[in-house]
């Protein structure tokens, strides 16, 4: 046999670091996660600690708030996979200083602080603006469909929701008598074991039908202001846009989801899921500025508020240089949002068709003077047709669209909500959106020589 082999001997003692600092290199990017939220004032998370020293004891909120940073800024979701990586993996052993979270207390803590994630959002914006990467002149705008907790087929009408809770009525009624001619007479305040889950199931068929019935009044007070305005524009002699909404129609019937009922059906590119529409605001350095999740199917409404929340955001993380163009596709444009001044003295390039009509080199560019009656839908598409609308609108897609497919298809592979609600998943968002401007600011560090290494 060979002089040179090294062999393991798994009887020696001390065969690890007697300092856990030893076992992680020291430029890896575990650490530059730990100084990053060990920098951040984050007393929010330390509200909810009680005073008293009652209780039982708990985790570092610091401690476990950069588990979670750099868990999510590898794909690993989960609070068992977080505890079990806690256990066989170096940097998360070194994150929580030889602890061993279990994931009741990851999953406590990510459900206890669900708002303090926006506070968490803010601080890492605010050590993006102190390395430059706020300062940019253009933010674009975009959203995506993203799926949630929960299954297309666990959409139910409300006929199907009635039907549902009398059977679960039915068969709790049934439970009680036999117990009673079993047992005899309890108090009546009791819950059968078996039935601790149609309760809860219960509780979310009722939410099921509020939101049903919600939505059925808001697409009829739609359908009746379409009708209305067609009218009125028919009346004023103007061609009205649009195809007309038919009086005699029947809308489909609304449904709601059991296992989540504050998700809805999104279209996307690939089809139908059952989920939210997560937006995001990002900047020339690809750092998202704004991050909101709503449960609109469309993007109309959506151009305005993320506006105010980028310009709110930057004001807040210090940036006096606010940006001065805005972009957005043409999901985006409406008649309203486009009449309206942005914030900050912003200006508006929101595509008003798709682009490959708008934008197109078969479409000359605008001359004389612009007619006095032109909508702000018109007025839009001439500045679009312009040499410099041109060129500032073509900034959108290097902006936005690599952020989602970062998020998506990267190394943080996030493509599903693991939380349940329109509160929960955009608390997630925040979380999701400031891990990955965490990554943006440690690749500007390694590329400025002040970092470590390079994650891919």
């Amino acid at each position: 046999m060979a002089p040179n082999i090294r062999f393991a001997n798994r009887d020696q003692n001390f065969s690890l670091p007697p300092d856990v600092r030893e076992s992680l290199p020291e430029g890896h990017y575990a650490w530059f996660i730990i100084d990053a939220i060990d920098s951040m004032n984050l007393k929010v998370f330390y509200r909810k600690a009680r005073a008293d020293g009652r209780g039982g004891a708990w985790y570092e909120p610091k401690m476990v708030a950069t588990l979670l940073v750099y868990a999510y800024s590898l794909g690993v979701r989960s609070s068992r996979k977080i505890e079990q990586m806690c256990e066989v993996d170096v940097a998360f052993r070194v994150i929580c200083g030889n602890l061993r979270p279990d994931h009741s207390s990851i999953a406590r803590f990510r459900q206890c602080h669900e708002k303090d994630f926006k506070d968490l959002f803010a601080r890492v914006l605010e050590l993006c603006r102190e390395a430059g990467l706020t300062k940019a002149g253009t933010i674009a705008l975009d959203g995506t469909k993203m799926a949630g907790n929960a299954s297309l087929a666990a959409n139910r009408t409300e006929e199907a929701i009635r039907q549902e809770i009398d059977q679960i009525v039915a068969e709790a009624q049934a439970v009680d008598a036999k117990e009673d001619e079993e047992f005899g007479k309890r108090r009546g305040d009791e819950l059968p074991s078996s039935l601790q889950s149609r309760k809860s199931r219960q509780q979310r068929l009722a939410e099921c039908l509020r939101q049903i019935e919600a939505r059925k009044a808001a697409e009829e007070a739609k359908r009746e202001e379409m009708l209305r305005r067609r009218k009125e524009q028919e009346a004023a002699g103007r061609s009205p846009r649009g195809r007309p909404p038919k009086e005699e129609a029947k809308a489909p019937e609304p449904k709601a989801n059991v296992t989540d009922p504050e998700s809805r059906i999104m279209k996307n590119g690939k089809g139908y899921v059952q989920g939210y529409n997560a937006q995001a605001v990002a900047n020339a350095h690809q750092i998202i500025v704004a991050a909101e999740v709503t449960q609109d199917q469309n993007d109309y409404h959506q151009l305005h508020p993320m506006m105010e929340k980028a310009v709110s955001n930057l004001e807040e993380a210090g940036e006096t240089v606010m940006p001065r163009s805005a972009l957005a596709d043409a999901g985006y444009a409406t008649e309203e949002a486009l009449s309206k001044p942005l914030p900050a003295g912003m200006e508006a390039y929101v595509s008003v068709r798709r682009e490959g009509v708008t934008l197109g080199k078969s479409e000359p560019a605008p001359r004389g003077r612009i007619p006095q009656n032109s909508t702000a839908t018109e007025r839009m598409g001439r500045k679009l047709r312009t040499k410099q609308g041109r060129a500032k609108y073509k900034l959108r897609s290097s902006l936005i669209e690599p952020v989602f497919g970062q998020i998506k298809a990267g190394s943080m592979a996030f493509t599903r909500f693991s939380r349940r609600g329109v509160s929960a998943c955009d608390s997630e968002w925040k979380l999701v959106c400031a891990v990955f401007n965490l990554r943006k600011l440690w690749k500007h560090k390694v590329s400025s020589g002040k970092g470590g290494q390079m994650i891919q």
